[in-house]
């Protein structure tokens, strides 16, 4: 009787299994969106049966816990409840965990866990950072993957140390702990998860610990490549070399700089005669600045937003939908997306057939991704908000709308600032946001995925020509 021989047996049994596990068959773009969903299942289920979590022995509903993980895996700061009256120092910290592993995305612990254990990433795992790559060809993806981690635990350190030492001779040395670690991470990470009843209200009139969390806010709303490559320019400077810095991070930088200056500008116009008008002329500055600061993905507020002028709600939500920066623990529809789009305006103005910038030409698939990008995430605002205001028309109150829109546009830009909303919304109310944060904190990354047409699949084929009338 002829056997084979045993390698060949165990060559078989390898590719057999392989061609039976799920993880084989999913794309890069269904695993990021897939370890998300996994995310909040798991984190549905830890903050509804492990014991010890609540002040109150009924603790949270299923559709509360639902929530509240999702509000926190997409980093977003939605609540239903407040964090410091619900929750136990052990259920703040189970937060913070959903936090931490939300901003940073599984996927990026599951590289890192790969390159721990001595193991190359795969070309599936690289692919994840293709646009990386493309943006910054001297990036490598295994350097970046440790680096993400590296200035996490670096600002996120830091941040505590700061917020320790503002927040120590008014709280105790030993009380200031706790909310020095995570009002850190959760300002790195943009979720707006806080501690305190009121959020940051309580220190209106303290500069310095605002001033720390906008710094956080910013350092992860940059986006991790623009750190890599701000550092390796440090470092060449340092040692007397070149470093380019890529039109990506330029980009960043420059419209990230932008924005702050300009929303800070236009919120102390705007609110001077209204919710900073009994704040001392420094504090107006520094609370404008956070306006400006908070209001793109972060969450935390030192005003209410429901007195704030019509303006001042209408700049907010222009600034929550622009977000932060791609590759950020930010959400929104990005910096760049913004800026894209703002260039190809001025260049069709100016009659050219090309969108350069800072003598480089932005390929013209890069374009219209940005437009399909701003296209698609403008529409599901859109379904979003007549979904909300269906659900929320019990209310009747004047100017509800407003409310939902509000509300919308936060949810699926990952904010979590509310005009007081969030706690009152109905079952089916509650159930459209937790869908808003969930398709926002990945829907950008995906839609992306889906509008990059894969290498080899370029058509050569077309349908003839045909004008339409436009404007």
């Amino acid at each position: 009787m002829n056997r084979k021989p045993q390698h060949y047996f165990h060559r078989w049994d390898i590719e057999t299994d392989r061609n039976w596990r799920l993880w084989y068959r999913l794309t890069p773009s269904q695993l990021f969106v897939g370890s998300f969903a996994l995310l909040v299942l798991l984190g549905t289920i830890v903050l509804r049966w492990t014991p010890g979590l609540y002040r109150h022995p009924e603790g949270l509903s299923w559709a509360d816990c639902l929530f509240t993980a999702t509000s926190a895996v997409c980093v977003t700061g939605l609540s239903v409840v407040d964090t410091s009256s619900a929750f136990t120092r052990a259920g703040q910290a189970v937060l913070l965990g959903l936090i931490q592993l939300g901003g940073l995305g599984m996927l990026t612990f599951t590289s890192l866990i790969i390159l721990a254990l001595g193991r190359r990433l795969s070309l599936r795992e690289e692919s994840l950072t293709l646009d990386v790559a493309l943006a910054a060809p001297q990036v490598s993806p295994r350097r970046l993957t440790l680096d993400i981690v590296r200035f996490t635990l670096l600002f996120e350190l830091l941040g505590a140390s700061c917020l320790w030492l503002s927040w120590g001779p008014e709280l105790g040395w030993w009380e200031a702990i706790w909310p020095s670690v995570f009002h850190s991470v959760s300002a790195f990470c943009n979720a707006g998860f806080s501690t305190f009843e009121d959020s940051l209200m309580g220190w209106q009139q303290a500069p310095v610990p605002l001033l720390i969390v906008m710094s956080m806010i910013v350092a992860g709303s940059l986006g991790f490549l623009t750190h890599e490559e701000l550092y390796q320019w440090v470092i060449n400077r340092f040692c007397g070399k070149r470093f380019r810095v890529s039109l990506h991070s330029r980009l960043v930088l420059g419209t990230s700089g932008l924005l702050l200056v300009g929303g800070c500008l236009l919120f102390l116009l705007f609110e001077s005669p209204q919710t900073l008008a009994a704040l001392a002329p420094r504090d107006r500055w520094v609370n404008a600045l956070f306006l400006s600061v908070t209001c793109r993905t972060a969450g935390f507020n030192t005003v209410d937003y429901a007195e704030l002028a019509d303006s001042s709600t209408l700049l907010t939500m222009i600034l929550m939908t622009i977000g932060g920066s791609p590759g950020s623990t930010a959400g929104g529809m990005k910096t760049t997306t913004f800026a894209l789009i703002g260039i190809l305006a001025w260049s069709r103005l100016r009659g050219w057939d090309s969108t350069s910038l800072w003598g480089r030409t932005i390929p013209e698939s890069t374009i219209a991704r940005a437009v399909g990008l701003f296209v698609i995430a403008t529409g599901m605002v859109t379904v979003g908000i007549f979904l909300l205001s269906a659900s929320e028309q019990h209310a009747g109150a004047s100017g509800y709308l407003v409310g939902c829109v509000f509300e919308a546009i936060s949810a699926f830009n990952t904010v979590g600032l509310s005009m007081g909303m969030t706690e009152h919304l109905s079952p089916w109310g509650r159930l459209v946001i937790c869908l808003m944060m969930f398709l926002g904190r990945i829907g950008p990354l995906t839609i992306a995925a889906a509008l990059t047409r894969p290498r080899g699949a370029v058509s050569t084929f077309r349908y003839a020509h045909e004008e339409v009338i436009v404007g």
